[in-house]
């Protein structure tokens, strides 16, 4: 039954896809912020978003919730129409909508052969983050998550290789080792920390424990290598603005909890910048 579902899930996609290379970006863009709004609520549980925005804004009034969740649901639907033109958003005219704040740190990075961890959150569209990174002549491997729904999963990871970033790191222990293999050829990382992963540690976010990744803090442990945070920000429909902060060094009788709770602090700072271009429908406090 499973496979039936993901299989009608697969066919929607690509129709949807079709659809949207016909009319092109923009409007694919707007439309698809618009139908995610609509249907995005039945498949997702409002019970979870409502307490994971409360979570980190528990004064928040109800008009101000629904309006951060439907901007969360136009957010998604956007992402899902400008995976279709991922290719232009690296060699095409969008590439030019997104803005690059502290080009002078990648610079420096790749001039002087540097590694580092780059770390974000599923803010906006954040298959953004690697793809700019890796144009921008850095050796990279990026860390991502497949898709439950096995036909999907295949497109994806097709697109994710041939326009975000060639070095795709699968999550998991073999993953783990290609990392590692990479890291000692002077590759760098790019993986987003906001995922509930079971074979984390608890950490807080917004003041309750949530597994979270020790990635980074095993890379920083094991390499001495600094971690370089990374926000990207919706700015208008398909203009985006993504900073690169300067690195961080964490010395090395830190422990791998003092290194992630430290990073959750800074990923709740990003979700707060701009509350809906995070993705809240994900059940990180179960």
């Amino acid at each position: 039954m499973k496979y039936i579902k993901y299989f009608f899930e697969f066919l929607f996609s690509i129709f949807f896809f079709i659809f949207f290379k016909i009319i092109g970006p923009k409007l694919s863009s707007n439309i698809s912020g618009k139908i995610f709004e609509m249907i995005g609520p039945f498949f997702r549980s409002k019970k979870v978003i409502h307490n994971n925005i409360k979570r980190a804004l528990p004064e928040i009034d109800e008009t101000n919730l629904k309006n951060i969740e439907n901007s969360m649901w136009n957010n998604y639907g956007r992402i899902f129409a400008e995976y279709i033109f991922l290719k232009d958003f690296r060699y095409g005219k969008l590439a030019s909508e997104v803005q690059i704040e502290g080009k002078e740190i990648l610079n420096d990075i790749k001039e002087n052969n540097k590694q580092v961890i780059f770390i974000s959150g599923h803010l906006s569209n954040f298959e953004l983050m690697a793809m700019f990174i890796e144009k921008s002549g850095i050796n990279l491997s990026a860390i991502y998550r497949p898709l439950n729904n096995i036909f999907l999963n295949v497109i994806m990871e097709s697109i994710r290789k041939k326009y975000i970033c060639k070095n795709q790191i699968k999550k998991g222990l073999a993953g783990l080792k290609k990392l590692i293999k990479l890291k000692k050829k002077n590759y760098s990382t790019a993986l987003m920390i906001d995922q509930r992963v079971s074979e984390g540690i608890l950490s807080p976010l917004f003041k309750e424990k949530a597994l979270t990744t020790t990635i980074p803090a095993q890379l920083v442990k094991k390499f001495n290598i600094p971690i370089v945070p990374v926000y990207i920000e919706r700015i208008n429909g398909l203009k985006f603005k993504i900073t690169i902060n300067q690195p961080l060094f964490f010395p090395q009788n830190l422990t791998q909890q003092q290194i992630t709770d430290n990073l959750n602090q800074i990923l709740e700072k990003f979700i707060l910048s701009k509350p809906e271009n995070w993705i809240w429908s994900h059940n990180r406090w179960k």
